[in-house]
C-alpha cells in the first residue's frame, strides 16, 4: 500500500501492526474496537500469521505473555471494560520485562457504561492499572494516519526497552474513516537473546518469570526497571505545539479532544485571543518539561478531556501549579464542541 487508502482507524491499527511484523493477535470482541479483531481474522491467515479469538480477555492477555516471551511481536486489543480484565496479565508482562502492544479503544464508563467515545481510562493507562510498580509506554494518536504510525512506534519502543506499550485511543478515532498511507513501514527485527526459543544445547536456559521470592532480588529488579523507565522519560517524549510562539494561554488536549481544541484555538485567534495548544502524543512519558517551560510564559492552562478530569492532574504536576489550570470536559460518551472549549478559554481569561 504505497498510495493513500480510506480506512477506519481500527483497521489502520491492524494493518500497520501486520506491516510492522506482528504475526500474532489474540483478542475478544467488544465495541467499539471489534473491527481490529475482525480485520486480523481476515488478514492474518493470508500473511502466515496467527489470529485467535480467545475465550475471554483474561485468556487473550496471557496468550500475549506467552508469545512475547518467545520473542515475537504480538498484540491484543479491547475497549475499556475488556482492558480492565487484562490488567493482571499486563502487570505480569511488565514484571517479566516483555515487549507487547495493548490497544485500548476507549468507551464510556465506569462499569459497562456505554459504547460512545471517552478518555476516562487515562489514569488506568498512565499510572499502571494493575498491581505493583510498573509503567507502560502510552501513545495517543489524533488521526487515522497516527493510528497507523504510532502502532509501529509503539512496537519499536516496546522492543527497544523491553516494556509493554499501550496505544490509547477512543471510539471516535476507531470508527472514523480518513486517508492513510502505509509507507516506509518495515518489520523491525530486533535481536532478543533473552527469548525462550530453545537452547539447542548451545546456551544456558532463558527463564521468563515475574516471581521473585527473595525480597532483596525483587527490590533490585524494580530499581533496575525504573532506571530503564528513566531513560524512556529522557529520550522518548513526543508532543505537538500549535500556535504557542506568542501564546498567552495554553490548551492541553490529546486524541480526539485535541482536534476539537485546535478548532477552538483558531476561533480564539480570529477574535484576537492569543492562545495555543500543546498536545501530548506520549501520555507516558508525559511532556512535563515542555509544559513547565510554557508555565513561565502563559497566564493559564485549559485541560480539555472526555472525562471527569484525569490528565488535568498531570498538567498541574508538570507546571508545578505556577499558573491556574481549569478543566473543560464532557463525560459518558459526550464530546465537547469547539465553542465549549472557546468559552472555557474565555473563562480562564476572566479569572
Amino acid at each position: 500500500m504505497s498510495d493513500k487508502v480510506l480506512m477506519k482507524g481500527n483497521e489502520a491499527i491492524a494493518e500497520a501492526a501486520i506491516k510492522a511484523g506482528c504475526m500474532h493477535y489474540f483478542g475478544y470482541p467488544i465495541t467499539p474496537q471489534t473491527e481490529i479483531a475482525a480485520y486480523m481474522a481476515k488478514r492474518m491467515p493470508k500473511v502466515g500469521g496467527v489470529f485467535l479469538q480467545a475465550e475471554s480477555e483474561v485468556a487473550a492477555i496471557n496468550m500475549v505473555y506467552g508469545v512475547a516471551g518467545a520473542g515475537f511481536r504480538v498484540m491484543t486489543s479491547s475497549s475499556s471494560p475488556g482492558v480492565s480484565l487484562k490488567q493482571e496479565g499486563i502487570s505480569y508482562i511488565a514484571g517479566a520485562d516483555l515487549p507487547a502492544l495493548i490497544v485500548n479503544v476507549q468507551r464510556g464508563g465506569p462499569g459497562l457504561g456505554g459504547i460512545q467515545p471517552s478518555q476516562s481510562d487515562y489514569f488506568q493507562a498512565t499510572k499502571g492499572g494493575g498491581h505493583g510498580d510498573y509503567r507502560l509506554i502510552v501513545v495517543a494518536p489524533a488521526s487515522v494516519q497516527e493510528m497507523a504510525d504510532l502502532t509501529v512506534k509503539a512496537f519499536d519502543l516496546a522492543d527497544k526497552y523491553r516494556v509493554p506499550s499501550m496505544l490509547l485511543t477512543d471510539g471516535t478515532l476507531g470508527q472514523m474513516m480518513e486517508p492513510v498511507e502505509f509507507k516506509d513501514i518495515t518489520a523491525n527485527r530486533v535481536e532478543k537473546p533473552w527469548a525462550v526459543t530453545g537452547t539447542k544445547g548451545e546456551r544456558k536456559h532463558n527463564i521468563i518469570n515475574s516471581l521473585y521470592l527473595k525480597p532483596e532480588i525483587l527490590e533490585k529488579t524494580n530499581f533496575e526497571r525504573y532506571e530503564r523507565y528513566k531513560q524512556i522519560e529522557e529520550n522518548e517524549v513526543m508532543y505537538e505545539e500549535f500556535m504557542m510562539d506568542d501564546a498567552e494561554y495554553c490548551v492541553v488536549a490529546y486524541g480526539i479532544a485535541s482536534r476539537i481544541s485546535k478548532n477552538a484555538v483558531v476561533m480564539a485567534r480570529e477574535q484576537g485571543i492569543k492562545v495555543g495548544l500543546i498536545r501530548p502524543i506520549t501520555l507516558w512519558p508525559f511532556p512535563s518539561k515542555v509544559l513547565n517551560e510554557a508555565a513561565d510564559k502563559v497566564k493559564g492552562f485549559v485541560s480539555v478531556e472526555l472525562s471527569m478530569g484525569q490528565m488535568i492532574e498531570d498538567v498541574r504536576l508538570a507546571t508545578n501549579c505556577k499558573k491556574p489550570v481549569i478543566l473543560c470536559n464532557r463525560s459518558g460518551g459526550m464530546i465537547p464542541t469547539p465553542e465549549q472549549v472557546l468559552e472555557s478559554i474565555k473563562s480562564m481569561i476572566k479569572e
